[in-house]
This record gives C-alpha cells, sequence and structure tokens, in this order.
C-alpha cells in the first residue's frame, strides 16, 4: 500500500497514476495525515504461478488439448 498527500498527489499526478497502473498496488490520499481517498488499479496484474501454482502438476488430459473442435463449431 503506497500512500501520498493530497499535495503531492497534485503535483506528481500521472507518476502515481503509472507506478499503480504498473504495480497493482493501491494509493491512499490523505488529508492532514487522515486517509481520505483510496485509489484501486482495476485489474490487478498477478504471476501465473500465483494464479494455477496449486494446480501444477495435478491436472491430467485425456486427449490431445491441442486437437480441434470442429463438432461444437457445427452446432452453431
Amino acid at each position: 500500500m503506497l500512500a501520498v498527500a493530497k499535495g503531492e498527489l497534485k503535483a506528481k499526478m500521472l507518476e502515481y497514476f503509472r507506478r499503480i497502473e504498473s504495480s497493482g498496488e493501491e494509493l491512499i490520499v490523505t488529508d492532514h495525515r487522515k486517509p481520505v481517498l483510496r485509489i484501486l488499479p482495476i485489474f490487478k496484474k498477478i504471476k501465473v504461478e500465483d494464479a494455477f501454482g496449486d494446480l501444477q502438476g495435478k491436472v491430467k488430459y485425456y486427449e490431445d488439448i491441442n486437437t480441434p473442435t470442429l463438432t461444437e463449431w457445427e452446432d452453431i
């Protein structure tokens, strides 16, 4: 979590927004040291390992996953 005073945010807003976009962290804006706003990115970036790490080595494929599935498209 990142915190910034209103005055500093005003002076460096684009810099803070770019940092939030790239890091995924939230920004708390303060006024006289009291939190007044919270700015969050819409999508947090997470690593593939963090999202699917617990499934690694546990998924079984019974068919070739690269085989075309034309029959599904014929029904449409």
